[in-house]
């Protein structure tokens, strides 16, 4: 055990000297969540307040209909109304952004409208992000129009237009605001910490396998009177630790981040900051400690393969997509976390978190969970002391 806590020491101060892994472990989880929702929801709110402010232009080819849906228009300071536009040419016209909206009337719109049924508008748009404020504030005029349109129709024949609504629905929905909100906040926040993890991990094995190698301070260390696998676990425990770290201080980071922005209504931030309480942050962490492992004995193995540490990063980059799709598609909606999906590795602490956040995680599943990822665990670290044991894998030239 000595042998172990020495190597640990001797290998994290190390470690914690070079400023590379001190940016991948530390500053860039500490800072990315603060920067991301700060351009997040600047830019947000810069397009949000873009598109509110646009004034429109737009078509009404309304074939001597609907004049008091024109006047509606007309009457709008927000709207310009484009003149002369040939019906065939509309669609053209809003794909190309030379209109943000138009209106058809069918010729015989209001004919319908006084028999009493229902007469044909055509409303074109083009629906892509920013567009979905456009098209609500067309629709507005549209609303209005029908509504008017409903109170003629209703006073004409006397008739109370609460006969029109024979249900009576009231919606009551039974999911909690934690809920709903860990459910949504609880799709991103899994596949960052994983990321992290990986990220945070993986510099620090490079560093304690090829890299030592490159220098030519490996074989010394080797030489030294002890066993071969204690230096192997003083090693495995840095980038263990690492990884967890770095995960550590990205949730820092998402507290910083949620703190700074102001742009989040408090009754929401207040339901965030419950969520992620003590208790939810050590369950993460115990989900994340067997994975870190897991990632360790990868990442190590795969190291003390390389001859440089340049072989090294070209050999372990390809695997950062082999994390973030199983993690990704835990964002997936429908995904959910089953006795199938808590054997796949990341995919399952992904789901996990998921469920953890959203106070709605079961304990059949978290338990087939915990025992995949420490099964995995004891699997990556025999894998790695094995293939440390191998003169051919240290002596490779």
């Amino acid at each position: 055990m000595k042998t172990i806590t020495t190597v640990f020491r001797k290998e994290m101060v190390d470690t914690l000297r070079d400023r590379r892994a001190i940016v991948l472990m530390i500053v860039l989880p500490l800072l990315l969540f603060p920067l991301l929702f700060r351009v997040m929801f600047t830019v947000e709110k810069n397009q949000a307040e873009k598109a509110r402010a646009k004034k429109l232009r737009v078509a009404c080819i309304d074939q001597g209909n609907a004049s008091r849906f024109v006047q509606m228009l007309k009457e709008r300071d927000d709207i310009h109304i484009v003149a002369d536009v040939p019906r065939d040419s509309v669609s053209a016209m809003i794909q190309a952004d030379s209109l943000d909206g138009a209106f058809l009337f069918a010729s015989g719109f209001d004919d319908d409208v006084a028999e009493l049924k229902p007469g044909r508008l055509d409303f074109y748009y083009k629906s892509t992000g920013e567009s979905e404020i456009v098209q609500d504030r067309l629709r507005e005029t549209i609303e209005r129009f029908e509504k008017e349109l409903l109170d003629e129709r209703f006073h004409r024949l006397e008739l109370d237009q609460s006969i029109v609504e024979a249900v009576d629905l009231k919606a009551h929905n039974v999911a909690s605001m934690e809920e709903r909100v860990g459910k949504t906040v609880g799709g991103m926040l899994p596949y960052m910490f994983i990321l992290f993890c990986f990220i945070g991990a993986m510099y620090p094995a490079i560093d304690l396998g090829a890299g030592e190698k490159e220098r030519g301070t490996l074989e010394t260390l080797l030489t030294a009177p002890v066993d071969r696998f204690h230096i192997l676990l003083g090693k495995f425990c840095v980038v263990v630790v690492s990884g967890l770290l770095s995960a550590a201080v990205s949730i820092v980071g998402l507290f910083i981040a949620f703190k700074q922005s102001s742009e989040i209504p408090p009754e929401f931030l207040n339901v965030i900051i419950k969520i992620l309480g003590w208790d939810s942050i050590l369950l993460l962490l115990s989900l994340l400690l067997p994975l870190c492992i897991f990632f360790a004995g990868i990442l190590l193995s795969l190291s003390l393969t390389a001859r440089s540490f340049k072989e090294a990063q070209s050999m372990i980059s390809p695997l950062n997509i082999a994390v973030i799709i199983p993690a990704a598609i835990g964002l997936v909606p429908g995904v959910t976390l089953t006795y199938k999906t808590a054997l796949i590795p990341v995919l399952n602490v992904s789901l996990a978190t998921k469920e953890i956040i959203a106070g709605t995680i079961q304990a059949p599943h978290l338990a087939v969970v915990y025992a995949s990822l420490i099964a995995l665990a004891i699997l990556s670290l025999w894998g790695a002391a094995w293939w440390f044991g191998r003169e051919s894998t240290i002596f490779r030239s």
